[in-house]
């Protein structure tokens, strides 16, 4: 089986958060409470994003997973389009869309080779997915193809250094008499699908050379700071043990930089 398969599959069993964060007693329920769990945990998430001020624009959103972020675009009249590696979350995007009496152009593709023309959006959005892409370079260059000329992506990476790499490390070498074990390989066999790749942001700057003006910004997240359930993959009375001792105190006030998320603003 391909790398690129191994993504698919991993992804197709399960859409991001569904296992945890898909409660209620109705579909719609659920989807709305799925949207209420992720802005509380993420809720840098909407100033990132920032969806009202993309009305009437050409929007692409590359991995759409549960689609809460596509309908925030939507309700925010967004012309708009989106497209996801598996089937499952496209299913799920549009089952969730009618719900709300919503609308988007919908469609399973390749992130590496995107089914849209150049020079066609104004925005292209993505929210931890690109990472999980076995080229992730031919991914941004692709963004960068179908962008209109002083388009702007906005893209969340995973950050090489960051806390959730470091407890990932201690689990996974450290404890295993493996020391010597790098951080490109605890991502890529112990974080989310096989492969997940993480960045400094030296080499996130290499992956948008091509833009004209890129920013990045890192955030402390729920993950980093052990406040949520998220990561059960990992679930051991270790992790609960960290939880309670945790210094988050400490992290923020010496270590806010050292956060999972990398969000990139990048002009075309």
């Amino acid at each position: 089986m391909n790398a690129k398969q191994q993504v698919h599959d991993f992804w197709n069993e399960a859409s991001c958060g569904e296992d945890l964060y898909l409660k209620g007693e109705t579909l719609r329920q659920k989807y709305h409470q799925q949207a209420k769990e992720r802005y509380s945990l993420e809720p840098y998430i909407a100033d990132f994003a920032d969806f009202q001020s993309f009305a009437e624009r050409q929007v692409l959103e590359i991995g759409v997973g549960l689609g809460a972020d596509h309908q925030k675009f939507a309700e925010a009249h967004a012309n708009l389009h989106g497209c996801d590696l598996t089937e499952r979350a496209i299913a799920h995007t549009r089952e969730r869309l009618a719900l709300f009496s919503l609308r988007s152009e919908l469609r399973v593709a390749d992130a590496e080779n995107l089914p849209y023309e150049s020079n066609t959006f104004d925005l292209v959005y993505s929210w931890g997915v690109i990472h999980h892409s076995p080229d992730t370079q031919r991914v941004t260059d692709e963004i960068l193809r179908i962008l209109k000329p002083g388009g702007l992506a906005k893209v969340m990476i995973y950050h090489k250094h960051s806390w959730v790499g470091y407890l990932l490390w201690l689990r996974y070498a450290l404890a295993r008499g493996k020391p010597t074990t790098d951080l490109a390989a605890i991502y890529a066999n112990h974080l989310e699908s096989p492969g997940t790749k993480a960045y400094s942001k030296t080499e996130a700057l290499r992956l948008f050379a091509q833009f004209r003006q890129v920013s990045i910004k890192t955030v402390l997240t729920h993950a980093d700071l052990l406040t949520s359930q998220a990561g059960q993959r990992h679930r051991s009375w270790l992790l609960t043990i960290s939880r309670r001792l945790y210094p988050r105190w400490l992290i923020k006030t010496f270590f806010p930089g050292h956060g999972l998320y990398m969000m990139i603003s990048a002009i075309k």
